[in-house]
């Protein structure tokens, strides 16, 4: 993880994520990024190689989070990944929310998967 992040902060900015994930291309060695939406909407859009999890199947797939890296929540526009993130700092992980969601993510020019995905209504 970057010294420039301050762990004491929940949220975290989409260009802390993508710069997190230039300097990690693996994702197994970098952050984990979460995406906590409902399956519809990560089928419309998401971040390339992240994981999925509905937020209604967050308690029962905690187990199969690594604690050992830290983990970034985003769903829409932060409100399921800030709920996320603040139960997964409760359990003593390194958890953060990406402010503002996937529509920054994208708002800002970054890339969804698949080609021509689109950030979807909830």
């Amino acid at each position: 993880m970057s010294a420039t992040v301050d762990t004491s902060q929940i949220d975290i900015d989409p260009d802390q994520v993508a710069g997190w994930l230039a300097e990690n291309p693996d994702p197994q060695a970098g952050p984990q990024l979460i995406d906590v939406r409902e399956p519809y909407e990560r089928e419309a859009g998401h971040i390339a190689d992240t994981r999925h999890i509905p937020l209604v199947e967050l308690t029962a797939q905690a187990a199969t989070v690594d604690r050992d890296r830290p983990v970034v929540f985003y769903c829409r526009v932060g409100s399921r990944s800030e709920m996320a993130a603040q139960a997964f700092r409760v359990a003593s992980f390194e958890a953060y929310s990406m402010r503002g969601g996937l529509q920054r993510w994208a708002d800002e020019g970054r890339p969804l998967s698949p080609e021509g995905g689109h950030v979807a209504e909830h």
